[in-house]
């Protein structure tokens, strides 16, 4: 294995991060056999008392398991170097293939986390905190997947031997090849950049109709489109985004804009992307707790907040992948 802070970071992290959530799903099978919030007897009160502890330790572990895929990209960025063929960190992903599926848990992980980071973090604003059943219980959901992130993370990093002979970028994703990401880098530039936009358009409407609309209908319309826009974007940043930084029309590695050489442009459109993506999952999760007496009053200014957030970060997104198109010297009109 490379000992490299990236790497010894993570499995820490992930380490210390799996014994909490194993613990608070524990305490979640123990409060769903003996949680009674009418009693005031011994095993109420203390359980009372283990449950915000062991909330507050797992939110922490929850928020690192979020934002360890930012420390995961940069940490395959930093790795390629050591690899003969990689120029960025899709040859480190390549290196050794269970990366690749090590990145599909890890943004699994960002997105179920960060729900169960907006819950626990309502549920303990209210004095009888009446979310602590059903949040302690959905670790149980969330425990695997943590899990399969430390296996997953250890035996990829174990694989990678400096020695390795690897691909780059430019065979994965290009035109030629029968792959996905050969797929997405063969898209027509023109049906992709006006799908982007028209997608933007529709969940960006879809935000500000549940700023000022209520229902739960408005809500699912939202969360559909915040999904749409994910996988719109995701394509787009091969299909032509990555492109129009580069400034090569055969050029449609998404990693490469993790770069200084692009000024690690990377960085803000991902961050936009999924969150914004995430501000469109949360009114549909708050949606959900809105029949709660508890928290009457209370989700409408959340919401807001969410939403005000989303819409700043599809205007972020935007602003970053209009600015090449617009303002750059590079043009794609003869690939159009």
């Amino acid at each position: 294995m490379i000992l490299h802070p990236g790497i010894l970071a993570l499995l820490l992290g992930a380490i210390i991060s799996l014994t909490m959530l194993a613990g608070g799903a524990g305490l979640g099978l123990m409060i769903a056999r003996h949680w009674r919030p009418e009693r005031a007897d011994e095993l109420q009160l203390a359980l009372e008392r283990r449950s915000w502890l062991v909330a507050t330790l797992v939110q922490w572990a929850v928020g690192f398991e979020a934002l360890s895929l930012l420390l995961f990209l940069y940490t395959l960025d930093d790795l390629h170097p050591l690899f003969v063929g990689a120029m960025c960190a899709t040859g480190t992903l390549n290196a050794n293939p269970v990366g690749w599926h090590l990145l599909w848990i890890k943004l699994a992980l960002f997105l179920a986390g960060s729900l169960w980071w907006v819950t626990n973090h309502l549920d303990q604003r209210v004095p009888d905190a009446p979310l602590t059943r059903p949040k302690f219980l959905a670790l149980l959901a969330l425990l695997p997947l943590a899990g399969a992130d430390l296996v997953l993370m250890a035996v990829y990093f174990a694989g990678l031997e400096p020695e390795i002979i690897t691909s780059c970028c430019g065979s994965l994703f290009s035109k030629s090849g029968h792959g996905v990401a050969n797929e997405l880098a063969a898209l027509p530039v023109r049906p992709m950049i006006i799908a982007f936009y028209a997608v933007s358009l529709v969940f960006g409407g879809m935000l500000l109709i549940c700023r000022w609309r209520s229902g739960w209908g408005w809500r699912t319309v939202l969360a559909l489109a915040a999904v749409l826009f994910g996988t719109t974007a995701l394509a787009s940043v091969v299909a032509f985004i990555s492109v129009y930084y580069y400034r090569l029309p055969s050029h449609h590695c998404p990693f490469d804009l993790l770069q200084g050489h692009y000024h690690f442009i990377g960085y803000p459109l991902y961050l936009c992307l999924f969150g914004a993506l995430l501000c469109g999952l949360v009114p549909q999760l708050l949606a959900l707790l809105r029949p709660l007496p508890a928290f009457a009053g209370q989700l409408d200014r959340t919401e807001r907040r969410w939403l005000d957030a989303g819409l700043l970060l599809l205007l972020g997104m935007l602003v970053l992948v209009s600015w090449p198109l617009l303002f750059g010297e590079f043009t794609m009109k003869a690939y159009m």
